[in-house]
């Protein structure tokens, strides 16, 4: 949910064309292969010397990073309950700026959306909000002459969505392909390839989702080749390209981090000085979306990224701290042992500088996790569990924060396995239907809720803001 003020940050851009090639992958639930197929997609497009700007479609971050990895530049993603309906068009022009080709990964199943909403936020609505065309990956394993009933329900079900051909996933031989092949010819779509098991293009996941690329970065890259080679030699990739070179002009504004953050500075102070804002990266920290770094720089600051398991000091000069999301219950132990960085947050917190956290940054505040020391910013213990707590969430802010004004209300989405217990001296960052989340505590602003700032800026501008004064 995004407020006037923000909306208006490019509401006077003008409308330009964009004829950008673009296609979506989709596919009829989780666990048909649709990264598989688009991280594929995009290194063989890459590797035959395409310029392509990587999407995924809701508010995942693991897979963009295996986009990056494939593409060589950023996966973004284009979620409409974080941004807002018009931002992921102002998203979808900025990400694919430069590009020859745009290929967007989807989420779940093709029509699942927000819970309660319908198809809001699915991939059938993306695709409709970027009028692109849908080839629909479907695992096959166990699939005979049905599968033209499957794609023609997918097909029919809404004729907003353009489902441009099926790609097979899984198929156990050369006979399985031709039963394939031969039913869905029956309903007119085509088959633009099939792919069989391979081994070395699995990729290993945990308890919520694959192993994020900054964690198994030679593996990765070993994988990501083999899916190129892979996808190259089993699709149609020629006939794949015309697909998406026929998707129509899209009128997109010239909605960049920089004209969102100029638009705030016409009406907000700006910071005195440069303003160095530490931001947690490395292996345990790897949750953050392309666009808020480039609207800290676009603010003014100095976006200055550091390792907690490495890095034994904040970087110099730092105002300003932002911890996102990641698995710090995974590397709880070398954080832990980390005692010189721990306690230079300590100090950050102590002496009113601003701290912005996220999930595991509200882990990572924490006095223990797992009984492992923390940073002790937050009188909080907490804990790894079985339950998952997953879904989108509209909140709003109960008391005024460095990110915030109370009353507030935000988009966001949650998703970990773990619990805080708290202790004492903190509001609570959030309210959503009843439920508390987080901790507000002088500068700190710490929670379990991720955010999309593209939809927001003007939680970037506050946050700079309130360095500044704290400097």
């Amino acid at each position: 949910m995004v407020s006037s003020a923000d909306a208006s940050a490019s509401a006077a851009a003008p409308a330009r064309p964009a004829g950008m090639p673009r296609l979506v992958i989709a596919a009829p639930a989780s666990g048909h292969g649709k990264t598989t197929i688009a991280t594929g997609l995009i290194a063989a497009f890459a590797a035959r010397g395409r310029r392509v700007a990587p999407f995924k479609v809701g508010p995942d971050y693991i897979d963009p990073g295996y986009h990056a990895l494939a593409a060589g530049r950023p996966g973004r993603n284009l979620d409409p309950f974080l941004v807002g309906e018009e931002r992921v068009r102002d998203l979808f022009g900025h990400g694919s700026a430069g590009a020859d080709l745009a290929i967007v990964e989807g989420v779940m199943g093709l029509y699942d959306g927000a819970a309660g909403r319908g198809r809001f936020a699915s991939t059938a609505h993306v695709a409709q909000l970027i009028d692109a065309p849908v080839l629909l990956v479907v695992d096959a394993a166990a699939q005979g002459r049905s599968i033209a009933a499957l794609a023609h329900g997918f097909r029919s079900f809404d004729p907003r969505v353009r489902l441009a051909g099926v790609i097979l996933n899984r198929i156990g031989s050369d006979r399985h392909r031709q039963i394939l092949d031969e039913a869905l010819e029956e309903i007119g779509l085509p088959v633009l390839g099939a792919l069989r098991r391979s081994d070395a293009a699995a990729v290993p996941a945990r308890h919520l989702g694959l192993v994020p690329v900054a964690e198994r970065a030679p593996e990765a890259v070993a994988v990501v080749r083999a899916l190129a080679e892979l996808t190259a030699s089993a699709l149609d990739l020629d006939r794949i390209e015309r697909i998406a070179a026929g998707a129509p002009a899209l009128p997109v504004r010239d909605w960049t981090p920089q004209s969102a953050m100029d638009e705030l500075a016409a009406s907000s102070p700006t910071p005195r000085r440069e303003l160095v804002v530490a931001v947690a990266a490395g292996p345990a920290f790897t949750f953050s979306y392309a666009e808020h770094a480039e609207l800290l720089a676009a603010g003014g600051a100095r976006v200055a990224p550091f390792d907690p398991l490495h890095d034994e000091k904040l970087p110099d000069g730092t105002a300003a701290l932002v911890i996102g999301g990641g698995f710090p219950e995974v590397y709880a132990p070398a954080l832990s042992a980390n005692e010189p960085l721990r306690e230079q947050v300590r100090a950050l917190a102590e002496r009113g500088g601003v701290i912005a956290a996220e999930c595991a940054g509200l882990l990572y505040l924490a006095s223990s996790l797992d009984d492992a020391p923390m940073c002790g910013v937050l009188d909080v213990h907490a804990r790894m569990t079985d339950r998952l707590t997953l879904g989108y969430r509209e909140a709003v802010a109960p008391h005024d924060s460095v990110l915030c004004e109370a009353g507030a209300r935000v988009s966001g989405h949650e998703f970990h396995r773990t619990r805080v217990e708290p202790g004492s001296g903190a509001q609570p960052a959030w309210l959503w239907q009843g439920a508390r989340d987080g901790f507000v505590q002088g500068g700190v602003h710490a929670s379990y809720l991720h955010t999309h700032w593209a939809g927001q800026p003007g939680v970037v501008r506050r946050l700079l803001e309130a360095a500044a004064c704290a400097a």
